[in-house]
């Protein structure tokens, strides 16, 4: 799967968030550079890979807001 545009097109929560989220994961799998995070063909980007995690709820995240 390169991008979940289908589940993009669908997605009905904080498109900003979810973004945010798709950012912060894509950053992990770059950083960790883990196997398991790769598809056979070793194609797809750390971008598509958070954002198939995160869309398809493979991957659960959340917002933390700090007190002011």
């Amino acid at each position: 799967m390169i991008f979940p545009i289908e589940e993009v097109i669908n997605f009905t929560g904080n498109i900003y968030e979810i973004t945010c989220a798709t950012t912060r994961r894509a950053y992990q799998i770059s950083m960790l550079r883990d196997e398991d995070n790769k598809d056979d063909d070793n194609t797809d980007k750390a971008v598509s890979i958070a954002a198939k995690q995160l869309f398809t709820k493979e991957v659960q995240y959340r917002i933390e807001h700090n007190p002011q």
